[in-house]
């Protein structure tokens, strides 16, 4: 299927139903394709790891679990006196 930008705007609910179901739409502005919005494929492979260190925490030898690390961090933070 092939919309407008302008459709996209006016139209958004309608095109995003129809992604949902299983249909790729091309958007296009000034009649040159520019975006084509695809359905979301669900696969182990993309799912997130929960509690999974990642970015600069990931090769930390001072740190094993990152939630622990934290709450330490954040220890008497929010004491009230």
């Amino acid at each position: 299927m092939k919309a407008t930008a302008k459709d996209l705007r006016f139209y958004s609910k309608e095109i995003l139903e129809t992604v949902s179901r299983g249909e790729e739409v091309v958007i296009t502005y000034r009649g040159k394709p520019h975006a084509k919005l695809v359905p979301i494929t669900t696969t182990s492979d993309q799912s997130p790891v929960r509690n999974h260190l990642f970015g600069m925490w990931k090769d930390h030898e001072l740190v094993d679990d990152v939630d622990q690390f934290v709450r330490e961090k954040r220890k008497g933070r929010f004491n009230v006196i």
